[in-house]
């Protein structure tokens, strides 16, 4: 797969966005942590039943939240930043993102539709933002498994882009997975930062607001109306068609330990610099899996030569890429996660008999 392509897989192309959001899945702990009424020991690992609760507690608080800031991102050399801004007004969400380094893109989302937009290129890609639904759907039907790859420890308080925060340590029990430090705003529960952790506790990824305002007035607007100035943008609506990895005819008997399958999608993967008229690439497989806090995305589509050049392992901070030759397929590992973890899932892949 061109490295092109991955700026529209979801999880990729709204990546400073969906750092915090993701990260906010997280931080979910936190809230709770410090809400109950109990005291909770510094350094003591929450059971079972208290994370899935705290859990559940912050993604509803998380998403009530109105709010506003500048959110970098650090790692691998690099950083990013973006200022972001996430609204509610009665049933509604409104989230608009844009990006103050590099190429312009701007990422506005009103409930479950996304609009990310590249006005350099005057191209703007319109998706159903499906991903995040699956991460309550694990906790709501029960799975209460994260505890049994993870250990939850409240590490006490410190101060971020000026506001009280509690530290939570959420540590991995294998090598198939990184570690997680949250700092979650004492007062509301907002994630303000997050560090992802390397299997010797290094910080692979800093991702943090430098400055925000919580409590802000909703400005739905500031979401909705650039959408209505969009005259001349190439829209791309990529259908993503729901499938069975054996209904393709592939099969992985034994993902990584904790990760289960949270979607199989069959989409297309356009390029932002696409001619018009040029014939659309083959669609693409896309098979999503999930351990509660992580994902690791597996893409397959036909071999291409001119395209696909040998098998390669790449990092971008924490991310990492996997990419080899099956058959007459080719085959890309994606996700936040070790090295290893990648190869479980690309040599556990196997053509299904016929």
């Amino acid at each position: 797969m061109a490295a092109d392509s991955f700026r529209f897989v979801t999880v990729v192309h709204l990546r400073p966005l969906l750092s915090w959001a993701l990260a906010s899945s997280l931080c979910l702990v936190v809230l709770g942590a410090w809400a109950q009424p109990r005291p909770v020991v510094r350094g003591s690992a929450a059971q079972a039943p208290e994370v899935r609760a705290w859990l559940l507690r912050i993604h509803d608080a998380a998403s009530h939240r109105n709010f506003q800031g500048t959110f970098v991102v650090s790692g691998a050399g690099a950083v990013s930043s973006a200022r972001i801004a996430h609204f509610c007004e009665g049933p509604n969400q409104y989230e608009r993102s844009e990006s103050l380094d590099g190429q312009a893109r701007y990422v506005f989302r009103h409930n479950d539709l996304v609009h990310t937009v590249w006005p350099g290129a005057r191209v703007v890609m319109v998706e159903q933002r499906t991903l995040m639904a699956s991460f309550p759907a694990l906790l709501q039907a029960g799975d209460d498994r994260i505890v049994d790859f993870y250990d939850v420890h409240p590490e006490g308080v410190e101060r971020v882009a000026g506001r009280v925060a509690n530290v939570l340590w959420v540590k991995p029990k294998d090598g198939y997975r990184y570690g997680y430090r949250l700092w979650a705003d004492q007062e509301t529960g907002l994630l303000l930062r997050s560090d992802v952790l390397g299997e010797r506790s290094e910080v692979l990824e800093t991702s943090a607001f430098s400055d925000v305002v919580i409590g802000v007035k909703p400005q739905p607007d500031s979401v909705t109306q650039p959408l209505k100035r969009l005259e001349g943008y190439r829209v791309l609506k990529p259908v993503m068609t729901p499938t069975w990895l054996d209904t393709e005819g592939w099969a992985l008997a034994v993902p990584a330990p904790g990760f289960r399958q949270v979607s199989c999608v069959k989409r297309p993967m356009e390029s932002l610099n696409a001619e018009p008229g040029e014939r659309a690439r083959p669609q693409v497989l896309q098979v999503i899996y999930s351990d509660g806090l992580t994902y690791v995305s597996v893409f397959i589509e036909p071999f291409d030569a001119r395209r696909h050049t040998g098998q390669s392992l790449a990092s971008v901070g924490p991310t990492r890429t996997l990419t080899r030759q099956h058959g007459d397929s080719w085959v890309t590992v994606v996700g936040d996660v070790p090295p290893a973890t990648l190869r479980v899932f690309a040599m556990g892949l196997a053509q299904a008999k016929k």
